[in-house]
């Protein structure tokens, strides 16, 4: 108990000596890892709707999002584990570019790198 006592003391000051900005900073952050949690709910989502593991273009544009708030958070602070950790920015960036480039061709961009094998037969 002690621990979780010490704990809350040191949330508590840490609240306390935040400036606005950083408050605000926070919030982006916090907002950012939400997006990019959420991903994961709509890859889950969509993937039981098909009946079959897929990643909807959904889940690149939270990725994109959540990825570039947690870096900027990250930058601001600054963090550098979070920022190296979202190197993942440019692959999601990239996925986003051949959705719309498959889309501009006439093809179905969400399922253009997830094609449902030829041998299965359609549900």
């Amino acid at each position: 108990m002690d621990f979780l006592a010490q704990y809350a003391d040191r949330l508590h000051a840490w609240w306390f000596t935040m400036s606005a900005l950083d408050r605000t900073w926070l919030g982006i952050g916090l907002f950012g890892q939400t997006m990019f949690v959420a991903r994961w709910f709509v890859q889950w989502i969509a993937s039981e709707r098909e009946r079959r593991s897929i990643v909807p273009e959904l889940f690149w544009y939270c990725s994109l999002c959540g990825g570039l708030l947690v870096l900027a958070y990250g930058i601001y602070k600054p963090e550098p584990v979070l920022v190296l950790g979202q190197f993942g920015v440019f692959i999601y960036a990239r996925n986003i570019y051949l959705i719309w480039r498959a889309k501009a061709e006439g093809r179905d961009g969400a399922n253009a790198a997830d094609p449902k094998p030829p041998n299965l037969p359609a549900e």
